[in-house]
């Protein structure tokens, strides 16, 4: 388990609302690489890992994720936060703001609400570990192009940096959790033999 503080993972303080960023940012909340598709992914997967490091690797960096999106929720709402309607519609959010006012909903940038499609769970530990390491590679190149469109802004850049280094530190415990578990799958099995070693068992028959 773990204990929630209320307080973010890292501070976000935005002192300049920006509608049109807040477009893009949102991907990274509800979309295809965003950090509610890690964090369910990560924390369904954990379960059929077999050994315990990477049951607990999963549900650390699964966890951790949701302390992103909570990040990520707060620099969306702090870019809408005040801003008007007018300046809504500019940004090219009228429809979200049509659907959700100025409510953080999960979504992508091309506002595809959020799908459960986006959640990879194969049932092989292999095949989840690699899927998850692209996962924060695909992550960490979103961030980066996130950092790219907001260039101008250093109060939003901050956060975006230290998620982007964090999907950094993810994909390298990845790695480390793929190769326990390929070592735990090529260990040896060794089975009892079902009869005695002495000559108990009449076998003529």
């Amino acid at each position: 388990m773990w204990l929630y503080q209320k307080k973010l993972e890292y501070p976000v303080r935005i002192k300049n609302p920006n509608p049109r960023l807040a477009k893009f940012i949102v991907s990274q909340y509800g979309g295809p690489d965003g950090e509610l598709a890690a964090s369910l992914r990560y924390l369904s997967q954990r379960f059929g890992m077999p050994d315990q490091k990477s049951k607990a690797i999963l549900n650390d960096i699964g966890t951790e994720e949701l302390a992103h999106l909570e990040m990520v929720g707060s620099i969306v709402h702090q870019l809408t936060d005040g801003v008007s309607v007018e300046e809504i519609e500019k940004a090219g959010l009228g429809a979200y703001y049509t659907d959700h006012g100025v409510d953080v909903y999960p979504s992508s940038a091309a506002g595809v609400p959020f799908t459960a499609a986006y959640i990879a769970c194969k049932g092989d530990a292999v095949a989840n570990l690699q899927e998850d390491l692209a996962a924060e590679q695909k992550a960490r190149a979103t961030y980066e192009k996130l950092i790219d469109l907001c260039a101008d802004d250093p109060d939003v850049i901050d956060p975006l940096r230290f998620l982007r280094e964090r999907e950094i530190v993810h994909f390298q415990r990845f790695g480390e959790a793929l190769n326990g578990v390929q070592e735990k799958l090529a260990e040896k099995k060794f089975y009892m033999n079902n009869y005695s070693n002495n000559n108990d068992c009449d076998c003529s028959n």
